[in-house]
C-alpha cells in the first residue's frame, strides 16, 4: 500500500497562498474542521501552517493578527512525501521529522495530504479487519 492509495486528494486539500491572512487561515481551519493549511501556488508547495504556528507564533508571541499573513507564520519547505512512498516507509520519515502532517507529491507537484489521524484510522481499520478473522478461527471467548 503505497501514500496515494491512502491520502486526501488535492480537492479536499485546504490551500491559500502566501499573503492571506492568518485570521482567514484560522477561519478556514475551523470551517474544515483541520489542524493545517497548505501554503501553495498553483501546484508548488510553499509551506504549511499549522493551527499550533498560529498559537505560538502569532497569539503566544503577541503577534497582530491583523497584519500578520501565512507567510509570517508558515513552516517553509515543509517535510512531502512521494505519493509512491510505501506506508511503514511513511511512518519512519514522519518520525524522523517530528511531523503529523505531510504533504504529497506526485511528479513534483502537490496532490494531497496525509495526516496521523488518517493513519490511525487506517490502522484501526486494519486491527478490526485482523479481529474478525481471529473471531472466525476461534472458539467464543467467555470472560471468568
Amino acid at each position: 500500500m503505497t501514500v496515494g492509495d491512502i491520502a486526501r486528494p488535492k480537492d479536499d486539500l485546504v490551500t491559500a497562498t502566501v499573503d492571506t491572512p492568518v485570521s482567514e487561515l484560522a477561519k478556514m481551519m475551523d470551517d474544515r474542521k483541520v489542524g493545517s493549511v497548505v501554503v501553495a501556488d498553483g501546484d508548488s508547495i510553499e509551506g504549511i501552517v499549522t493551527d499550533r504556528d498560529i498559537a505560538l507564533k502569532c497569539v503566544a508571541s503577541g503577534g497582530d493578527l491583523k497584519e500578520m499573513t501565512a507567510k509570517d507564520v508558515m513552516t517553509e519547505k515543509p517535510f512531502t512525501v512521494d505519493a509512491d512512498t510505501g506506508v511503514y516507509d511513511l511512518f519512519r520519515q514522519m518520525r524522523e521529522h517530528g511531523v503529523r502532517r505531510a504533504p504529497i507529491v506526485d511528479g513534483g507537484k502537490l496532490s494531497g495530504i496525509v495526516t496521523i489521524d488518517d493513519l490511525l484510522v487506517l490502522l484501526e481499520d486494519e486491527m478490526h479487519e485482523l479481529s474478525e478473522i481471529i473471531r472466525a478461527e476461534s472458539p467464543p471467548y467467555t470472560p471468568a
